[in-house]
């Protein structure tokens, strides 16, 4: 992961925190996926492609402990492996972080294509009762283009201004940022230049970015239920915020491969596609010698070159879209690492090694089925059950004063599962967990840390939930929340020492930067014969 967006997910205060809204989850609530289009499947060798290969880079990625949640790989059109490690799934949406910015340039290029405006097009045209009282040479000669490429002349990300503006108004507080440097000089990455693209999208068309989307790009493509965090007033992020399927991202890096056309319809302009995927200024980022390193191949129009002359849209966290046009090969994967270039690494390693100009003879390895169908996430290590599950089961616990305001808490461990019931200042909130497996449900847990911005996806008000619990010894009891739209997961662990309970919260992010989660230790007593319901 590059610097700047470790700042710019700093600057967002991103985590897995705030437990005070804790959501029913008693059931199974995944619907079947909708599928108005799906890419045709073969086998990896009939497209040229050793199952081998595939099978190495999927036990590389493990080994690393790179936390892939999904792959797809498609070669002439073809998927030939894909595989989610559970509790994720094909009907799942998935956060994208930064890619998101590969679909609002996406959106820019069919504007263009339908004459709304052009990429020469100054940034403070659009908004005139947006701009400061006195306009810097430097804004003023800022140009649609300069947004596209993280060019703005910004000496840092803009982000973190635009969420803390008090009037929330991120367009004007954008425009009121000092402009360094010269537009389209100077490289920073900056999520706000590509919120302000969607803002412009809204501004020249009337609608939403995801609404001017629809029609003219997820449809034709077959792309449903696609959402989109918005900001303050309505405008989509942009630069952060889509959800959707890892189908669909294979599904958007095919339609770049082939320039623009799906199903014999031109989508997207051949020159757009070409514009954006192509050098158009040195980028910044990692740590490692440009030969060696996928973050200085050059930035196109929110698109990353990579080496092997392929290009890619990438998000915070392991969200990727790999096109490779020499091998007619793209590769979608989701996750949550640290390591970025890490996965990077593997495909270049052991998949475009394994792509032949021809159909590969040889069968394919049976061992790579098996792996894909068998693809799992760590449970939490330990037994089902305990001697102590006896002394503390569905008894409640007082618990003292906290910041997270939770003021009883209990564990019922009954038919294979645990359900936790919280008690806060907002009523009753419940998560249940598989003892040795996953449990699905939602929980209406404030989207704030997992979303990014305070109005999230307009009208969303549960997030969903997988969760799956373990004794690690006779009186500790850990379960494992993963949010299964989003990248993030969290660890909850319960301590039982006589009548005492200690519960300790540890976000994800916590885990990836060994570093100690922010939340407080909750301390309880337990309530003896007090009705847990009062």
């Amino acid at each position: 992961m590059t610097l700047n967006r470790r700042i710019f997910l700093h600057q967002l205060g991103l985590g897995v925190a705030g437990l005070g809204l804790i959501g029913s989850l008693p059931t199974t609530l995944r619907a079947a996926p909708l599928r108005s289009f799906r890419l045709p499947r073969s086998l990896p060798e009939a497209q040229g492609v050793s199952s081998a290969g595939l099978l190495d880079f999927v036990n590389a990625v493990e080994a690393a402990k790179l936390n892939l949640h999904s792959l797809m790989v498609v070669r002439h059109g073809q998927v030939v492996a894909e595989g989610w490690w559970a509790p994720y799934a094909p009907d799942l949406k998935h956060t994208l972080y930064s890619l998101s910015k590969s679909f609002t340039s996406s959106a820019i290029g069919l504007a263009v294509a339908e004459k709304r405006l052009t990429v020469e097009d100054k940034v403070v045209s659009f908004f005139p009762n947006e701009v400061p009282a006195t306009v810097s040479a430097n804004l003023a000669a800022m140009r649609v283009k300069d947004l596209l490429t993280m060019a703005t002349g910004h000496d840092k990300d803009s982000t973190g201004a635009l969420r803390s503006d008090p009037d929330q108004n991120w367009v004007k507080a954008f425009l009121a940022q000092p402009v360094e440097h010269e537009p389209g000089t100077f490289f920073v990455y900056n999520s706000g230049a590509t919120y302000m693209l969607s803002a412009i999208i809204q501004k020249v068309t009337g609608q939403p970015l995801l609404a001017y989307l629809k029609p003219r790009l997820f449809d034709p493509l077959g792309i449903e239920g696609a959402d989109w965090e918005t900001d303050p007033k309505g405008i989509a992020t942009g630069g952060w915020g889509l959800r959707v399927r890892t189908e669909d991202i294979a599904k958007f890096g095919q339609l770049y491969l082939k320039k623009g056309i799906w199903n014999g319809k031109r989508i997207l302009p051949e020159a757009w596609i070409e514009d954006a995927t192509k050098f158009q200024i040195q980028s910044k980022g990692g740590s490692r010698p440009k030969e060696e390193n996928d973050w200085l191949q050059g930035y196109g129009y929110q698109f990353w070159r990579c080496r092997n002359g392929a290009y890619r849209g990438d998000g915070a966290f392991g969200q990727y879209c790999i096109v490779m046009p020499e091998k007619d090969t793209v590769i979608a994967i989701t996750s949550e690492t640290s390591d970025m270039q890490g996965i990077l690494d593997q495909v270049w390693k052991h998949i475009l090694p394994g792509i032949q100009p021809e159909a590969i003879a040889a069968k394919p390895v049976v061992p790579l089925k098996q792996k894909l169908a068998a693809l799992a996430l760590p449970l939490p290590a330990g037994q089902a059950t305990s001697p102590t599950v006896a002394r503390v089961t569905g008894k409640p616990y007082q618990m003292a004063d906290n910041s997270l305001n939770i003021k009883r808490v209990s564990l019922a461990f009954q038919n294979g599962s645990c359900v936790c019931t919280l008690h806060d200042d907002q009523g009753e909130h419940r998560v249940v967990c598989g003892l040795g497996n996953w449990k699905e449900g939602e929980t209406d847990l404030s989207t704030v840390p997992l979303k990014l911005v305070p109005t999230s996806v307009p009208k969303e008000t549960k997030t969903k939930l997988a969760g799956s619990g373990a004794w690690s010894d006779e009186n500790t009891f850990t379960m494992t929340w993963r949010f299964i739209e989003t990248a993030h997961y969290e660890n909850v662990t319960c301590r039982f020492d006589g009548d005492d309970l200690r519960l300790e919260f540890q976000k994800s992010l916590a885990v990836l930067s060994n570093t100690k989660d922010p939340r407080p230790v909750l301390e309880g007593k337990l309530m003896g014969t007090v009705s847990q319901g009062k």
